[in-house]
């Protein structure tokens, strides 16, 4: 992967936060001329620096108001096991991001949900799933303050 210079981090500071710019527009806003700025996005593109384009979705649009963080703390560890959940948990496609940790528990997962409802049958599906015996704490959003998937990019002195 090549080293991101200034205009690179340029090009992705804005890119986060107008996805949908022109190329032109874009070029105009770092002080390239289009074609350039076109290469160096196609370069970040296939280095997977840029690893995609989406359209972001209110939730409320969707039903699916109720936010819910669940701790997963596995029976016993190891590699297989981790192996086989990780299996597991990327095709639920309630579950939004899932992460295995270090610290009290193993897994953090983050779930978008239409009722209370959708969440015991999703938590009873995931806890049958795993290959061992677990236990969970939930946590239920009542306000989202902020979320956002926006990665500051901190500029390279010139």
């Amino acid at each position: 992967m090549t080293e991101l210079d200034r205009i690179d981090r340029k090009i992705l500071d804005i890119l986060q936060r107008q996805g949908r710019i022109s190329m032109t527009e874009l070029a105009e806003q770092i002080g390239l001329s289009t074609s350039p700025c076109s290469e160096r996005v196609k370069r970040m593109e296939r280095e997977g620096v840029i690893s995609g384009y989406y359209a972001r979705v209110d939730p409320r649009a969707l039903g699916k108001t109720l936010l819910v963080f669940v701790e997963i703390t596995l029976s016993s560890k190891s590699g297989e096991v981790f192996d086989k959940v990780r299996k597991e948990l990327l095709h639920v496609p309630e579950v939004m991001e899932c992460h295995l940790v270090s610290g009290s528990f193993d897994y953090l997962v983050k779930a978008r949900l239409s009722a209370m409802s959708e969440y015991r049958d999703l938590l009873g599906s995931i806890l049958r799933k795993i290959p061992v015996t677990a236990q969970s704490h939930s946590y239920v959003v009542m306000e989202e303050v902020k979320e956002s998937l926006f990665l500051p990019v901190n500029p390279v002195a010139a």
